[in-house]
């Protein structure tokens, strides 16, 4: 989530709540959870 982060340009705490109010998806791979991409970069408006 970190990384995450750093790619849109906002910080940790920001990705948190996102995810805990349902505004970011995730998906659950094993013991991680990730955050798809696309839809990241469609959230905050940022260009691939």
């Amino acid at each position: 989530m970190k990384a995450a982060a750093e790619l849109v340009g906002v910080d940790y705490p920001t990705i948190k709540l996102g995810i805990d109010s349902g505004t970011i998806p995730t998906v659950q791979l094993g013991p991680r959870r990730m955050i798809p991409r696309a839809a990241l970069l469609r959230i905050f408006g940022v260009e691939p």
